[in-house]
């Protein structure tokens, strides 16, 4: 059963799910987003797709394609200090559980993903732009900074100088330009492509065992940042999780149709947690 989102919109194709942006007058992210992101998560969760296709199919009143285009600032109006402050650690805290959400998670960016546009990327595994993409973080001009992972998580992912350039100027960048200092991974020609590569890594990731790719996920993140010995175990802990699963004696059994891309009976998910 799909999750009660009010605003977002959820589909499943088999192991794969699709979340199309498509709400408010540019996609901005409030409270009732957020709502919307929390659901998802706990759905996710519990394993029902391998992976999740995030795209938008919202245009501006100009023509102009749009991921993000940020926050809803607008609804803040009147709010207290201690609201915004709790709003922005629910924020954080909501694109956090995203992140470490147990799917291949591909977004496909056309148009205009800004502040929060951009911080939801870096909640994603994997991200396909076009070169019509406009990226930036302009919160520096609003009084504010990036808060949900723009300031704690964006110098990881394109280094320290990159993430000052865009969060101490707020200059706009393309898809290509993205695509250069490492924001996005792939550029393709035009959002139709885009979707259809992303449809093609997806559906690769589904035909694999629901419960290895969550376990390599979580360690991969877990094993980030540690020393050598640590993420050894973090690795080890994970390995042999999906041994006792089940699904490594699965994957002996059907070698053969593994390799040749036949459909393998998996076992059903099994959570780790590192």
């Amino acid at each position: 059963m799909l999750p009660p989102l009010a605003t977002l919109h959820l589909a499943v194709d088999g192991p794969v799910g699709h979340l199309t942006l498509d709400h408010g007058k540019a996609n901005e992210m409030g409270r009732a987003q957020l709502d919307d992101l929390a659901q998802l998560c706990a759905w996710l969760e519990g394993g029902p797709v391998a992976a999740l296709i995030t795209t938008s199919v919202r245009v501006s009143s100009k023509g102009t394609p749009i991921f993000i285009a940020g926050a809803n600032v607008t609804e803040r109006i009147g709010w207290s200090d201690d609201q915004i402050r709790a709003h922005v650690r629910l924020q954080r805290a909501t694109l956090g559980r995203l992140r470490r959400a147990p799917v291949f998670h591909i977004a496909v960016v056309d148009g205009v993903a800004l502040g929060w546009g951009t911080e939801f990327l870096l909640a994603c595994d994997y991200r396909i732009a076009t070169p019509g993409a406009r990226l930036g973080l302009p919160e520096t001009g609003l009084g504010i900074l990036p808060g949900a992972g723009g300031s704690s998580e964006l110098p990881d992912r394109i280094g320290v100088n990159q993430a000052l350039r865009l969060g101490m100027t707020g200059e706009q960048i393309n898809g290509a330009e993205a695509l250069r200092i490492g924001l996005v991974d792939e550029l393709c020609a035009s959002r139709d492509e885009a979707f259809d590569r992303a449809r093609g890594l997806a559906g690769r990731a589904a035909t694999r065992s629901p419960t290895a790719i969550a376990a390599y996920k979580a360690a991969v993140l877990a094993a980030a940042g540690l020393a050598a010995d640590a993420r050894a175990e973090v690795e080890a802990r994970a390995y042999e999780h999906c041994v006792a699963s089940g699904d490594a004696a699965i994957g002996r059994a059907s070698f053969a149709a593994a390799t040749e891309g036949r459909p393998v009976e998996w076992g059903a998910y099994r959570p780790w947690s590192p």
